[in-house]
C-alpha cells in the first residue's frame, strides 16, 4: 500500500483485484455446468471472505485496513459465482467498486491533512479538523458493513440469503462464514473511524498544529462518489437481480431452473436478519474494545499471555 491514492482506489476498488471475478463472471457459462468446480469456488470465496476479515482486525495502516476489507468482499463475489448467482456477483461488485473507491479516496484525504501520516495509532480528534472527510468515511463505513437502504445492503445480504437457500452444505458454510466476515468487517470499519476521528489523538502537537481539511478538487470526488454509495443500490438492483431483467442474459449465465432468488424472500426472518445483528454486534465490539477494554493499560497487562498469541496470529496472517 505504498503506492498513490487514486492508483489505490482504482486498483482495489475498480479493476485489477476485481479481474479475476470478472473473468468468473464472464466464463459463466463454462462454471456452471461443472458441480465439482462450484464447489471449489464456493469453499475458496467463503474461506477468503473470512481470512481477510480476521487480518483486517488488527492492521493499524489506514490503507491496508481498507486493503484487506477489498479481499473480504472479493471473497463474497467469489463464493456467490460458486453458488450459481453470477448476476449478483457483478451486482456486488459494481457496488463495492464505488463505496471502496469513496473509502480509498477518503484516506487519500485523511493522509494528504496529516502530512502524510498511515498508521492509524498517531491519529484521532479529526472530526473537528475534517468534518467533510469524516461523514466521507461514515458514509462508506455504513454502506460497506451492509447497513440497510445504503448501496451495500441491496448486493450483500442477497448474496448471504442465496447462500443460506441453497440448503447444501457448503451452502450453510458459505452463509456462517459470510456472516461471520460481516462481524468483522464491522468491527474492523468502526475501528477505523473510532481511531481515526472520534477518539483521542495520540499525534504530536506539531502534527495537529498542521492538520487541515482537503480542497474542493479532492472533495469534490468524493461527494460524487457518496451519492453513488447512498443511491446506487436501490436504482440499479432491478437490472441486476430477480427475473424480467434480461440486461446481461447474453453474457452472464442465468439458470431457468434455479429459483434461489425467490427462495430466498421465504427465509425465517432469523436467518435474514442475522447479517444485520451481527453487524451491530460488530459495531458494538469495537466500541467497547477500542474505547473501554483498552483504556487502561493494566487490563492489556493483566490479559497479556491471552491476547498476545490472538493478535500475533491475526497480524502474522
Amino acid at each position: 500500500m505504498e503506492g498513490p491514492t487514486p492508483v489505490s482506489a482504482l486498483i482495489h476498488a475498480a479493476t485489477l483485484v476485481t479481474a479475476g471475478v470478472f473473468l468468473i463472471i464472464r466464463s459463466s457459462s463454462f462454471f456452471s455446468g461443472n458441480d465439482a468446480i462450484l464447489f471449489v469456488i464456493t469453499l475458496f470465496g467463503s474461506l477468503t471472505a473470512f481470512f481477510a476479515a480476521t487480518v483486517g482486525l488488527v492492521q493499524n495502516d489506514l490503507k491496508r485496513v481498507i486493503a484487506y476489507s477489498t479481499c473480504s468482499q472479493l471473497g463474497y463475489m467469489v463464493f456467490i459465482c460458486g453458488l450459481s448467482h453470477f448476476s449478483v456477483a457483478f451486482f456486488h461488485l459494481a457496488n463495492h467498486a464505488v463505496f471502496k473507491a469513496l473509502l480509498f479516496l477518503s484516506a487519500g484525504s485523511i493522509i494528504h491533512g496529516l502530512s502524510d501520516e498511515q498508521d492509524l495509532r498517531k491519529m484521532g480528534s479529526l472530526v473537528s479538523f475534517m468534518p467533510v472527510s469524516y461523514v466521507m468515511v461514515l458514509i462508506g463505513t455504513l454502506a460497506i458493513i451492509g447497513f440497510p437502504f445504503l448501496t451495500g445492503f441491496y448486493s450483500k445480504d442477497v448474496i448471504l440469503e442465496i447462500a443460506a437457500s441453497k440448503q447444501t452444505t457448503i451452502g450453510n458454510f458459505s452463509y456462517l462464514l459470510g456472516c461471520s466476515a460481516a462481524f468483522c468487517t464491522s468491527f474492523y470499519s468502526f475501528r477505523l473511524l473510532f481511531l481515526s476521528f472520534i477518539n483521542e489523538t495520540n499525534a504530536s502537537k506539531r502534527s495537529m498544529e498542521n492538520v487541515h481539511e482537503s480542497s474542493y478538487t479532492m472533495l469534490i470526488p468524493l461527494l460524487v462518489l457518496a451519492l453513488g454509495s447512498i443511491f446506487l443500490g436501490f436504482f440499479a438492483k432491478d437490472a441486476f437481480i430477480g427475473f424480467g431483467t434480461p440486461l446481461f442474459y447474453n453474457s452472464i449465465y442465468t439458470s431457468d431452473v434455479d429459483l434461489l432468488i425467490v427462495d430466498s424472500e421465504f427465509l425465517p426472518s432469523i436467518i435474514k436478519n442475522l447479517p444485520f445483528i451481527l453487524t451491530i454486534l460488530g459495531f458494538l465490539t469495537s466500541f467497547l474494545v477500542i474505547n473501554c477494554f483498552f483504556a487502561t493499560k493494566s487490563v492489556i497487562y493483566n490479559n497479556k499471555i491471552l491476547l498476545r498469541p490472538v493478535y500475533t496470529f491475526l497480524s502474522k496472517k
